[in-house]
């Protein structure tokens, strides 16, 4: 995949939130879509990044589609959110908060028939870019064990397992933590683009 191939836009929150939910709808297998609102009730006040890989398409060149996309947002130790106040207790003991900065990734995905081309890699190696950039310090994903497509991706892009949490009789259940450190090259690349 070359550069000319597909081109990554970040997006503002509103404009960003109202795309997500709508190809939510279109390529994420995942049962829970969220909606414009709860995109924007969630990232509002807090350092927040939405990305997506657009291409054109074969049939018609001069409409571009997007293919895969990656909402995160800062983490905190303490979190109001009940939600987010879980997910801090669940991975306390393995990802350490004090005097660091941490980006959680939300939601994400590519759609099946444009997987294995590098899009979700990408965008990827972007966020960690924009990451850096702007001080973060690691970078925390979590998803179930049954999404075996999302698991390999994050392998091959270096996260690794911190924690798994089984949460029924069934293994494909269990929540997966993963974790990447912003890495000294990232944050010397990220520097020498600004």
């Amino acid at each position: 995949m070359s550069d000319a191939d597909y081109r990554i836009r970040e997006y503002p929150l509103q404009q960003g939130a109202l795309e997500i939910a709508y190809i939510e709808e279109f390529f994420n297998e995942f049962p829970k879509r969220k909606t414009a609102n709860d995109i924007e009730a969630r990232l509002n006040g807090r350092e927040h990044q939405i990305l997506m890989a657009e291409v054109p398409l074969p049939e018609d060149p001069g409409v571009n589609v997007p293919v895969s996309y990656k909402v995160s947002h800062e983490l905190y130790p303490e979190e109001s959110d009940a939600a987010l106040a879980d997910l801090v207790d669940r991975i306390r003991g393995v990802v350490e908060f004090n005097g660091r900065r941490i980006l959680y990734n939300w939601l994400g995905a590519t759609r099946r028939d444009w997987r294995g081309q590098g899009h979700f890699r990408a965008v990827t190696e972007q966020q960690e870019l924009w990451a850096a950039d702007r001080g973060f310090d690691e970078i925390i994903v979590k998803t179930k064990n049954r999404y075996y497509d999302m698991r390999a991706a994050l392998a091959r892009l270096e996260f690794d397992v911190i924690k798994i949490e089984s949460t029924t009789a069934d293994s494909a259940d269990a929540k997966v933590y993963l974790s990447k450190r912003i890495s000294p090259e990232v944050r010397n690349l990220a520097q020498r683009r600004s």
